[in-house]
């Protein structure tokens, strides 16, 4: 059904977001830190309690050390975390490789491991500091079957950072459908070099082997395949899905010991090529939903969010004549401009990284192997590389 909200008056607010996840937390969080005077209204479908959420998604999300550089503006960068201090990149059983290293990037980090339900609690304890400081800001918890019907919503202005995952969405505009699925958990290893993070091209996908909170002998998995291999790899008990994952992935880490907390994900890449309608925009996964190959998904959204943030405090501090609808229209076409680079090289990125690691043609295999050892030993290239991938582009 449509609403406009049994507790509120949703024509009462210059902006309005629709979501509870960590992109359109961060997104009212940066609004109001900028200016609190905002009259805001944040609709979640999440409960109300954190409680309700602590046994939720536990699975590990790469954030980059420029995500961390933003969520640290509003005191949201949780506790518990894994650094990434280098990458090793490789194929399995074909030549090139290439490593990058936190001293080439003059970085605290490559990036970090973190549990998606901490990213998501910490932002919420963020925003509620900020609200105490925010008069004008309502924190609405609906229920799951509420559908609020933008157009009878009359907000100035209309955030989507609803994103949700691949084929769990009810959108689709651009992308693809890359006939993947990612096979998640903690796998627990023999030995391995504290802050190292693997990445590990195989002949259906990538297989990653990254730090976690647990401890350097605990290790978040992500293993892409088709979803026929992925299926029947959840199936096996665990002696032989470890028995599988040491065959694919070697010995680099001694042998795999214990396996636990395995969960599938369908992997595509879907996308907007407009992020603004009139008075409405959308962000995160709202905007675009990519393959975790090179982990830059939140990462795009928390850039998204924080952008969109400037733009909308700057806008909506101004006095009241100056907030006319054609204003706001030009306010969110600005904003799109002004993401188009970021996005572009980042999904561009990630599909080409997506479809050209899967490839088992001899010509596109010697190709890859050439282009890693390239990248191994032509520094500004990887230094690019890395530098995009840590803090987008502008």
């Amino acid at each position: 059904m449509n609403t406009t909200l049994p507790n509120m008056q949703v024509n009462n607010f210059d902006i309005v977001i629709q979501g509870g996840g960590p992109v359109a937390l961060a997104c009212a969080a940066w609004c109001l830190q900028k200016f609190p005077e905002a009259k805001l209204a944040l609709l979640d479908r999440n409960p109300i309690d954190d409680a309700d959420l602590v046994a939720a998604d536990s699975r590990g999300v790469a954030l980059s050390h420029g995500s961390k550089l933003l969520l640290d503006t509003i005191n949201a960068w949780p506790t518990e975390c894994a650094d990434i201090h280098q990458v090793h990149v490789s194929q399995a059983g074909r030549f090139g490789r290439a490593l990058m290293t936190r001293e080439e990037l003059k970085q605290d980090a490559l990036g970090h491991i973190i549990r998606y339900r901490d990213i998501h609690l910490t932002l919420r304890k963020a925003l509620r500091a900020i609200q105490k400081n925010s008069p004008h800001f309502v924190w609405e918890h609906l229920d799951s079957n509420t559908n609020v019907d933008t157009k009878e919503a009359q907000a100035r202005c209309v955030v989507h950072a609803e994103g949700g995952l691949f084929k769990t969405q009810d959108w689709v505009e651009s992308g693809r459908d890359y006939e993947q699925s990612a096979l998640v958990g903690l796998v627990e290893v023999e030995q391995v070099a504290p802050h190292q993070a693997w990445e590990r091209f195989t002949s259906e996908g990538p297989l990653a082997v990254l730090p976690s909170h647990s401890g350097p002998h605990i290790l978040n998995l992500i293993w892409c395949g088709s979803p026929a291999s992925s299926k029947a790899r959840l199936a096996l008990s665990d002696a032989d899905f470890l028995k599988s994952l040491q065959a694919e992935f070697g010995s680099r880490v001694g042998q795999f010991l214990k396996i636990q907390d395995r969960r599938l994900y369908e992997l595509g890449l879907n996308y907007r090529k407009e992020i603004t309608q009139g008075n409405e925009v959308w962000i995160g996964n709202a905007a675009q939903t990519l393959h975790p190959v090179a982990g830059q998904g939140l990462n795009l959204g928390l850039r998204d969010a924080y952008l969109l943030a400037e733009k909308l405090s700057a806008l909506f501090s101004k006095p009241e004549d100056q907030k006319t609808p054609k204003a706001i229209e030009a306010t969110l076409q600005e904003y799109a401009q002004s993401r188009k680079l970021d996005r572009s090289a980042t999904i561009g990125l990630t599909d080409f990284m997506a479809r050209i690691f899967t490839s088992n043609l001899l010509p596109i295999v010697i190709g890859r192997g050439l282009a890693l050892s390239a990248l191994q030993w032509l520094p500004s290239v990887k230094i690019a590389l890395a530098r995009q991938m840590m803090f987008g582009r502008r």
